[in-house]
């Protein structure tokens, strides 16, 4: 009996961190994350063409998604949970583009905001779930720019901050749902800077890490309480300055913040993992499988 007892919690207990993140570009690669125990693999099949700080969003326990990710690049790949088998779906942002922020509210829709295409944009488009239709919202970011951080809080709104205007930003505009209107916070990043990566705990805060401002990188990640949107800082932050990195978490388990370029510009594989709710961070021992920068992340969280 007691064995029987001690195999129900295990199992309850891989219940609770089912389901995995993926970090995928600037190539095809995408590799896989398991919130079980942290392994991480390489897909078989990746991206159908390189991406580059593509929107990444998933539809946790359908479907995740990598949009746009290159100038006149407006499909996106789709990943079926758990096949994992990819499709490409055409005309999903309405302008192709690099350098775009993703966030999703789940089983609703995912968003792709921001972005270059020869002109930085104010563009946010919107993938309504389950069946992929896209359109555009009336109300875009706050100002034009490139190279944001999004993340979103499951029913409640979305987020973008920071990016290049050309000029770096602090700004965080917001999107309410389910009416997509937009405010921009009171407070928002602790610094101006753009290549930064977002994540969140639902129902708790979201975090922006990262992010270059004119060669200085930073380490920094700001938090964002939920509902209240009031900002801190975190005592500690990546173990290493890094900008044009990525970022997914499983709601009340742990986010992740990896790979990017740090000192010197070199591109690194580390992964760090900042566990929920104490937000201590620890360095995975096997980072992605290889080193690398503009890449995106998402999360099936099962």
């Amino acid at each position: 009996m007691l064995l029987l007892g001690v195999l129900a919690a295990q199992a309850e207990g891989a219940a609770s961190v089912a389901g995995a993140a993926y970090f995928g570009g600037p190539a095809t690669t995408v590799d896989k994350l398991l919130f079980a125990d942290d392994t991480l693999s390489t897909l078989g099949t990746g991206l159908s063409e390189n991406r580059d700080q593509s929107a990444a969003y998933s539809n946790t326990g359908v479907a995740g998604y990598f949009a746009g990710g290159g100038i006149g690049v407006s499909n996106a790949n789709k990943y079926t949970f758990p096949s994992e088998t990819r499709s490409t779906l055409t005309g999903v942002l309405s302008i192709g583009r690099v350098g775009l922020a993703g966030f999703a509210n789940y089983g609703t829709a995912g968003y792709a905001g921001g972005g270059y295409d020869g002109t930085r944009r104010t563009t946010v488009d919107k993938l309504a779930f389950p069946g992929d239709t896209s359109s555009t919202l009336a109300s875009g970011l706050s100002s034009a720019r490139s190279s944001p951080g999004g993340m979103a809080d499951k029913d409640v709104a979305g987020y973008i901050g920071g990016g290049n205007t050309p000029a770096n930003t602090t700004t965080v505009d917001k999107w309410a749902f389910t009416a997509d209107t937009r405010t921009t916070l009171g407070t928002g990043l602790s610094n101006a800077k753009n290549n930064l990566a977002g994540m969140s705990n639902n129902a708790v805060a979201g975090y922006l890490g990262g992010g270059n401002n004119a060669g200085t990188f930073y380490d920094t990640v700001d938090k964002f309480a939920f509902p209240s949107d009031t900002r801190s800082t975190l005592g500690t932050g990546l173990s290493a300055v890094r900008f044009a990195l990525s970022a997914a978490a499983k709601t009340n388990v742990a986010g992740y913040f990896a790979g990017g370029l740090t000192t010197g510009s070199a591109a690194v594989s580390t992964v760090d993992k900042f566990a929920f709710p104490s937000e201590t961070r620890t360095t995975l021992g096997a980072g992605i499988s290889s080193a690398r920068s503009s890449l995106s992340g998402m999360a099936n969280e099962g």
